[in-house]
């Protein structure tokens, strides 16, 4: 038994807290006022060195951004988009050591139709944004999700990379070397460094900067009819992915964009891998986890804030003062369970609380993964690309696969018995009594089937079960891409007989590029 009156004087073992009263591990000096992990303890110089470095260290390694691009920064006024926009402004400052050199934007797509937001929440964000965007002094669009109901279907078309730079060595600092000699021309009176940091001043006078077009009721409207058409939330937010990209791909097209930054952090990163696994996108995880995503042909998606982690990125932005507003989304306030990729948050979150090292070991594990399809920057057929993502069809397979037994398995699952078989045939196209909207394009059983069929040919697996949970079409712009799709692919099967496949082409001999 306990006995009140024993004394536990050194046998018990007190745990340690942490605390930062130890000198900072890089100068060795000045005391460290944060610890990001176990024995890193920063003092507050030290810790905006080691942000800043990892910052150019991650774009320098890769050299995608060639000098002179126009980059447009996607800011959704997050925590880790916003501390991206500081860096890049870090970095074409005058008093940056070595300056960047690429001609920036940035990008905002308001979500609040589909978030169910009102019109004063929506402006009241919208001018706090603004304001920080201001403060840049850099050109930035605000565009409304509304838009994506008038994209136009050449939006889902990958585009011709025959302008991408070699990313070699020695085409970057030609490209540098070639970059400072057109500014020393351009502007004889201007040093070196006056040339380089010229260009945080460039885009600015180009055009004027606001919102994009204004919005009507009608279409917000049209925009939450359908995402209330769609029965998940996980669904939901696919789709809400998917129509945020189309969006800005568009917007980096028309303004002459040819890199787009996104801030995803690592945390955020080893959250988006698991839960795309869970999602059927497993053969995409390299270009959708990767430094660059080359798979829109000339826009290419870059993540230069993939190596920090959302601890390190809330503490550079709370003693810098790094203004962020907070937006409500989807899944604001949903249970943990309300979707796959809110449960795989909450799951890796809670597992990084007790083993500091989930992330960070998800995270070198997408670093390893690789593609086995051919690279998306290829001329790869349009139609071999899902029309959604546009990511590699991964519904290509052999007859014994496990897709193919997922797809038996859910064939035998939806049979029905025969009562609901007999009333299935009598449909109008076979004359068992035609009722009103069927075969009329408005929704009628005929109708909706057509199209969901033909809308699968073109989907990889994770976008198919996407609008497998809607009941509503897509927008007009996808349901045009599609249909222009199917009869490219119907006349390619009637002349197939007269095509040359590629190894007959190349072993035809050419004389001065004709045949002989």
């Amino acid at each position: 038994m306990c006995q009140v009156d024993e004394e536990y004087n050194g046998q018990l073992e007190h745990r340690v807290t942490p605390r930062v009263s130890k000198k900072c591990v890089k100068c060795k000096e000045n005391t460290a006022v944060l610890i990001i992990r176990a024995g890193d303890a920063f003092c507050r110089g030290c810790f905006k060195e080691y942000f800043i470095h990892k910052f150019r260290a991650m774009l320098g390694k890769n050299r995608v951004i060639f000098p002179g691009e126009k980059v447009i920064l996607a800011v959704s006024g997050g925590p880790a988009s916003s501390s991206m926009l500081s860096q890049v402004r870090e970095g074409l400052s005058r008093d940056a050591p070595k300056k960047l050199r690429f001609v920036p934007g940035i990008i905002y797509i308001d979500e609040g139709g589909a978030s169910g937001q009102s019109m004063e929440e929506r402006e009241r964000a919208v001018a706090q944004l603004e304001s920080v965007f201001r403060a840049t002094n850099y050109h930035y669009h605000i565009v409304h999700l509304e838009q994506v109901l008038s994209l136009p279907s050449s939006v889902l078309e990958a585009g011709s990379s025959a302008t991408e730079k070699p990313q070699t060595g020695s085409s970057y600092k030609a490209a540098v070397d070639q970059f400072i000699q057109t500014k020393k021309n351009q502007h004889p009176d201007l040093s070196l460094e006056n040339a380089q940091s010229h260009l945080s001043s460039l885009s600015m006078h180009e055009v004027e900067n606001g919102v994009t077009s204004p919005i009507t009721p009608e279409h917000t409207q049209a925009l939450q009819k359908l995402f209330a058409s769609v029965r998940t939330l996980t669904a939901k937010e696919d789709l809400l992915h998917t129509l945020r990209q189309h969006l800005i791909l568009h917007t980096a097209r028309t303004q002459g964009y040819t890199k787009v930054m996104m801030g995803d952090s690592c945390s955020r990163l080893a959250i988006k891998l698991l839960s795309n696994i869970s999602l059927g996108r497993g053969a995409s995880l390299a270009t959708d986890t990767g430094f660059s995503d080359p798979r829109y042909g000339d826009v290419v998606i870059v993540r230069p804030m993939r190596d920090y982690s959302s601890k390190e990125i809330a503490y550079y932005n709370r003693m810098f003062d790094i203004p962020s507003v907070f937006i409500p989304g989807l899944d604001t306030k949903a249970q943990d369970k309300a979707s796959i990729q809110h449960l795989t948050e909450s799951f890796v979150t809670k597992l990084q609380t007790d083993f500091p090292s989930t992330v960070s070991t998800i995270y070198r594990t997408s670093e390893k993964l690789h593609t086995a399809c051919p690279p998306q920057n290829t001329n790869t057929q349009p139609f071999a690309k899902c029309l959604l993502c546009v990511c590699a069809l991964d519904t290509k397979l052999e007859e014994f696969s496990a897709y193919q037994a997922t797809l038996i398995s859910e064939q035998l699952s939806q049979r029905r018995g025969p009562a609901s078989s007999a009333s299935q045939g009598q449909c109008c196209s076979s004359g068992g009594g035609q009722h009103q909207g069927c075969m009329t394009g408005e929704g009628g059983c005929c109708s909706s089937a057509k199209s969901t069929v033909d809308l699968k040919s073109l989907l990889c697996y994770s976008c198919r079960l996407t609008i497998k949970d809607m009941v509503n079409a897509l927008p007009q712009y996808i349901l045009s891409e599609a249909e222009r799709r199917k009869r490219r692919s119907q006349m390619r099967e009637e002349i197939s007989e007269f095509l040359l496949d590629e190894e007959e082409d190349e072993a035809i001999p050419r004389v001065n590029g004709s045949l002989q």
